[in-house]
């Protein structure tokens, strides 16, 4: 039988290495799982708590908003608030969405199709890429740099692509700190998309799902502080990391109020909203856990610590992030020749280590891994000890 969209989409390399490690596991071995971002962390108590009680009420069993229940989009603006000093509408300028990932890829229906072209980092996030290719439109992939490259290396590129393509591209994609690479930008750096975009009619949509994993003193900014950022910028937030609430599905998108209703009209034809339970608890847990946040960002550090530390005396020298839940390492130069997807495959048998070939994240992130740090730091020190013994060369 014949499909549509998916008969394009390439092999799923991060599947292969899961596949590997499933069949390890099986055979008895003790695989350290540092590929897959899923968060391990609980989520809080309270939300939890909340959740549980509002399960009970059979008033939420019904269908919900697509929108957001109104107080949850009340807690979205008081939380930009609060974190960012920015007015958001709660009424006009926020709509829920089922994560990030769900509202990313139906806003790039509203904003996309045939003929239209999407500008994109490279190496990014998969959806980033794909969700503007299942819309109809184009993709022009823009280097991020080499490794060690500053943003404003990415900065130059993304000039060139824009001039360079024609027809135009009316959307550019962005994510800071960003999946993969941990690619982190300040706010000036944003303060120049944005008067780049309002000067050429371009939406910039920026996906924030690392707005609280930063460390060192590093302080992500939001696209909304910027002056002038709803005139031409939507930005995603999520609970998935901050709060360690990935199974919940709960993000949100704020800003531009034409792209808000836009997405949320869509929305209204595809789907009822979350759970309601599920929306009451998200909004208890935005409004009055803000201390949980640093508390998740606390674990994160130690484990960037252990296992930055860790591969540096085995002799594989990484850059300590500033920001996200993973370290981005090239291969180390005797290694080199695997390729990203040998090389994920190699850790995975020889050192029962799992990561994510840099590949699957586009061609940009070929001779690279990805770890997640998804694991705590024993479970990390042992997968130190199992690369020491694999990476013989080093």
């Amino acid at each position: 039988m014949e499909f549509r969209r998916i008969n394009g989409l390439p092999p799923y390399v991060f599947g292969i290495i899961d596949s590997i490690k499933k069949d390890l596991r099986r055979a008895g071995e003790d695989v350290i799982d540092l590929g897959f971002g899923n968060p391990d962390i609980p989520s809080p108590e309270l939300a939890v708590a909340k959740l549980t009680e509002a399960a009970h009420n059979s008033r939420n069993h019904r269908y919900s908003s697509s929108k957001g229940i109104p107080n949850l989009r009340r807690a979205v603006s008081s939380l930009y608030l609060r974190k960012y000093g920015v007015e958001i509408d709660p009424d006009t300028e926020v709509v829920a969405t089922i994560g990030a990932k769900e509202g990313l890829s139906h806003l790039m229906w509203v904003l996309v199709g045939p003929g239209d072209t999407a500008l994109v980092p490279s190496p990014s996030y998969p959806i980033h890429i794909w969700a503007p290719l299942f819309a109809g439109a184009e993709v022009r992939q823009v280097r991020l740099g080499e490794p060690g490259s500053s943003p404003e290396t990415f900065w130059e590129n993304l000039l060139e692509a824009y001039e360079s393509t024609w027809p135009k591209p009316r959307v550019i994609v962005v994510s800071f700190p960003h999946n993969p690479t941990t690619m982190c930008v300040d706010l000036p750096w944003m303060k120049r998309l944005v008067d780049f975009a309002r000067e050429r009619g371009v939406i910039i949509v920026h996906d924030f799902a690392y707005s609280d994993t930063a460390f060192d003193g590093y302080k992500p900014p939001s696209i909304m502080q910027v002056e002038g950022a709803k005139e031409c910028a939507v930005e995603f937030y999520t609970l998935t990391k901050a709060y360690s609430m990935a199974g919940w599905r709960i993000a949100f998108m704020v800003g531009n109020k034409d792209v808000v209703a836009a997405l949320t009209k869509l929305k209204s034809y595809l789907d009822y909203g979350a759970f309601q339970p599920i929306q009451i608890a998200a909004t208890v847990t935005l409004n009055e856990l803000d201390e949980y946040p640093p508390l998740v960002n606390a674990q994160y550090l130690a484990r960037r610590n252990a296992l930055c530390d860790g591969l540096a005396k085995i002799g594989w020298e990484i850059q300590k992030p500033a920001g996200t839940m993973f370290v981005w390492a090239q291969i180390p130069e005797p290694y080199a020749e695997y390729g990203s997807l040998e090389f994920a495959k190699f850790l995975a048998t020889q050192a029962n280590v799992a990561t994510s070939p840099g590949n699957g994240f586009g061609p940009g992130g070929e001779g690279f891994v990805r770890f997640a740090l998804i694991e705590n730091e024993l479970r990390i020190a042992q997968g130190i000890r199992n690369l020491k013994r694999a990476l013989v060369k080093l």
